[in-house]
């Protein structure tokens, strides 16, 4: 019989998970000035050691949630990490720490209402992927269609919202501090957006609306949802069959077939933004699924994210204009998307024209080498140079999730590593809009 502490189920309390997460900080903290120290002294230049990235992945996987969404964050960004760093933190995006059998058959008892031998012909006691708010489950419905079980870690509710009060608690310090460091609208926009992640039945309802925006693109699937097996914490969806872009990456794929997988995350990102006005927001390597057939699924549609009207049409008329190489009045887009700027106008036009000029890169040059892409760490070195400017330009809340997805976008098409005409393919997305 399992106990408590075989259950792998998220530690409760705000304070608890408050104190964990400090004694996590002092940690890391150390081995991050330690690491610094050595970078002056013409060392390492790693930001963490091996062994702090052990101690994050197993207290954030712990932890599951809020906090180990942020560790999945670190764990894509390829200038801040060796690449043996990085491999320790990609086992957040999807083998944290797993709930015992027990308790995955309790809820699924408790959600449809008869037990798991009854609702399934076959179910894996052992789990196919274990993330931040519920782990996955490999199954054979009674009809012999096999299917993906998603199942909420009990209690996840809980542990996130203490996680956002958490972290509201230093947004609203700081925002107290400076006006112009007030970041409460965006991190309302984002606590609810996690917060929504949490019901099953809206994220089924979001998968059966994005398999709607991406049909048109037939190289990406959307796996079917199973109405019948799916409730508040538990998600049935049609199971696919393929690798994670996490570990396909690591098969030695050539160049060829890694264009063709760069090219199909670029059109699961603009296509359905384009097409639709929504976009997948939660890009980490293990929500992407290299299929046999050479289509790319698509995983986890907790934080697809719908936009105005206006942002999507401003953004659209940006984006047409980069891909013409014609003039744009940046500034005025810029304020038609929702940003508002406390600098003189050409001050801000020539800040935001240096951010599209970075991130243009792969629109405008052919072909373009993501193997030695420096996108990533250009835009970062903009925003430490004009920090104190940067804070008077205010994107709208809307754009948290937008920049979550492209940046992501951008991570991931490092990962791959493909050379190729990516001109060619932002050219295809252009002509969605037009």
């Amino acid at each position: 019989m399992a106990t408590d502490s075989d259950d792998k189920l998220p530690p409760q309390g705000r304070f608890t998970r408050m104190r964990k997460l400090a004694g996590l900080s002092m940690q890391v903290g150390t081995d991050v000035l330690m690491s610094g120290a050595k970078r002056l002294a013409g060392g390492t230049p790693e930001l963490l050691s091996k062994g702090a990235a052990e101690k994050l992945v197993s207290t954030l996987g712990e932890l599951k949630g809020a906090a180990m969404k942020l560790g999945q964050a670190l764990s894509m960004d390829p200038d801040l990490l060796t690449p043996e760093v990085r491999q320790v933190l990609a086992r957040l995006q999807n083998q944290a720490p797993a709930m015992s059998p027990d308790v995955v058959a309790r809820v699924v008892r408790e959600e449809l209402g008869v037990p798991v031998e009854e609702a399934f012909r076959e179910f894996s006691r052992e789990p196919l992927a274990a993330a931040s708010l519920g782990q996955v489950h490999r199954a054979v419905l009674p009809d012999g269609r096999a299917v993906a079980v998603k199942v909420q870690y009990p209690g996840i509710a809980e542990s996130m919202a203490h996680d956002l009060e958490n972290l509201g608690m230093v947004v609203k310090t700081v925002s107290m501090a400076s006006k112009l460091m007030d970041g409460s609208a965006y991190f309302n926009e984002f606590r609810g957006e996690l917060l929504l992640e949490l019901d099953y039945r809206r994220e089924a309802a979001l998968a059966e609306g994005f398999a709607k925006s991406v049909a048109p693109l037939k190289d990406l699937y959307v796996p079917g949802v199973v109405s019948s097996h799916s409730t508040g914490r538990v998600l049935t969806l049609e199971l696919l069959e393929g690798l994670t872009l996490k570990d396909w990456v690591l098969t030695g794929a050539s160049n060829e077939e890694r264009f063709r997988v760069a090219r199909q995350l670029i059109r699961a990102t603009y296509g359905p933004f384009f097409g639709a006005g929504e976009i997948h927001a939660d890009p980490h390597p293990g929500n992407f699924m290299v299929m046999s057939d050479g289509r790319l699924g698509l995983l986890d549609f907790g934080s697809i994210k719908r936009f105005t009207p206006r942002f999507v049409d401003a953004n659209q008329r940006m984006f047409l204009h980069a891909m013409k190489l014609e003039p744009m009045d940046v500034l005025g887009l810029s304020k038609e998307v929702g940003f508002t700027t406390e600098l003189p106008d050409a001050e801000a036009a020539e800040l935001i024209r240096e951010i599209l000029h970075i991130a243009g890169r792969p629109m405008r040059l052919t072909p373009y080498d993501y193997a030695t892409c420096e996108i990533t760490r250009d835009m970062r070195n903009h925003f430490a140079r004009n920090a104190a400017r940067f804070l008077k330009i205010k994107p709208p809340a809307e754009a948290v999730m937008f920049f979550r997805s492209t940046g992501g976008l951008a991570q991931n098409l490092r990962l791959i590593g493909a050379r190729g005409d990516f001109r060619g393919v932002f050219l295809e997305m252009a002509e969605l809009v037009s």
